[in-house]
C-alpha cells in the first residue's frame, strides 16, 4: 500500500489594508487572534504617554524595538492590565492580555484590531501623542537592538512608511544586523509558531500583515514571504 506523504507546513497569514481615503478595510481573517510579538509595543508607547507622560525609553522600544525599554515600561505601566485599559479605550474587538503577565509579547492581537491602534494614532489621539509615536515609526531603523533587521514588508515593499515589525521564536539572528546583539531575555525564547509581522502606514493607506511560520522557519526565509505577501496587499496602494 502507498503512503501518503505528509502535508507540507504552510505559513498562516492575515492582513488588513484601511484606505484612509475611501474609510474601506480590505483583509483577510481580520479578526484572527495571534500574538502580537513586539506590535503591542505601540500600545506600551500610548499607555504611556497617556498617562505618565513622555519617556526617553519610547525612543529605542519604538525605534529599534528594544525589549529591556519594553519590558520596564510594560511592568512600570501595570503589565497585563496596560493591555486591559488600552484595549477598552480604543475599543478594540480581539484584544487580550497575555496569560501569563510578563509575556507581553503573547497578548493576542488581529489585523483588524492593529489597524484600528494606527486609526486611533492618526484621528483620535492627542497631538503629542501622534507626533511623538507616528514620529519614531517614520525614523524606525533598519537594525533592531537585539539584531534582527527589520527591513522585510513594508520597508522593503513599500515607499517611505512609518512601521513597526514584531518577530518571535526565531531564536538569536544567523546573521546579526548590528556587531553585538544584545542577549535575548529567555523568556521571548519560545518556539511555538514563529511570528512575523510588519504593520503601518504608507501614502493614505494603514496596513497589517500578521504571519506563523511551521518550525523550523529561517528569519530569512519568513522575511522573505512576508516582503512578498506585503507587496501583493499594497498593489496600486503605496
Amino acid at each position: 500500500m502507498a503512503l501518503l506523504a505528509a502535508p507540507v507546513p504552510t505559513t498562516t497569514a492575515s492582513y488588513a489594508v484601511y484606505d484612509r481615503i475611501t474609510h474601506t478595510l480590505t483583509g483577510r481573517d481580520v479578526h484572527k487572534p495571534i500574538r502580537s510579538a513586539s506590535l503591542v509595543k505601540i500600545l506600551i508607547a500610548i499607555e504611556q504617554l497617556e498617562t505618565r507622560g513622555d519617556d526617553p525609553r519610547i525612543e529605542p522600544m519604538l525605534r529599534v524595538s528594544d525589549d529591556n525599554a519594553a519590558s520596564e515600561l510594560w511592568v512600570e505601566n501595570g503589565w497585563d492590565q496596560l493591555v486591559v485599559r488600552t484595549a477598552e479605550r480604543l475599543k478594540l474587538k480581539d484584544t487580550r492580555p497575555p496569560e501569563k503577565r510578563g509575556m507581553w509579547g503573547y497578548t493576542a492581537v488581529s489585523a483588524y484590531d492593529v489597524v484600528k491602534i494606527y486609526r486611533y494614532l492618526l484621528e483620535d489621539a492627542k497631538p503629542k501623542v501622534r507626533r511623538t509615536i507616528m514620529g519614531h515609526l517614520q525614523r524606525a531603523e533598519k537594525c533592531a537592538s537585539d539584531g534582527f533587521d527589520q527591513s522585510f514588508g513594508l520597508p522593503s515593499a513599500t515607499w517611505r512608511p512609518a512601521f513597526k515589525q514584531g518577530w518571535s521564536g526565531f531564536g538569536d539572528p544567523a546573521k546579526p544586523c548590528v556587531d553585538r546583539p544584545r542577549p535575548r531575555i529567555q523568556w521571548e525564547l519560545d518556539t511555538k509558531s514563529p511570528a512575523l509581522h510588519t504593520s503601518g502606514t504608507c501614502l493614505f493607506s494603514i496596513v497589517v500583515v500578521l504571519t506563523l511560520h511551521p518550525e523550523g522557519t529561517t528569519y530569512e526565509k519568513a522575511a522573505k514571504r512576508v516582503t512578498q505577501l506585503t507587496e501583493e496587499v499594497t498593489k496600486h496602494r503605496c
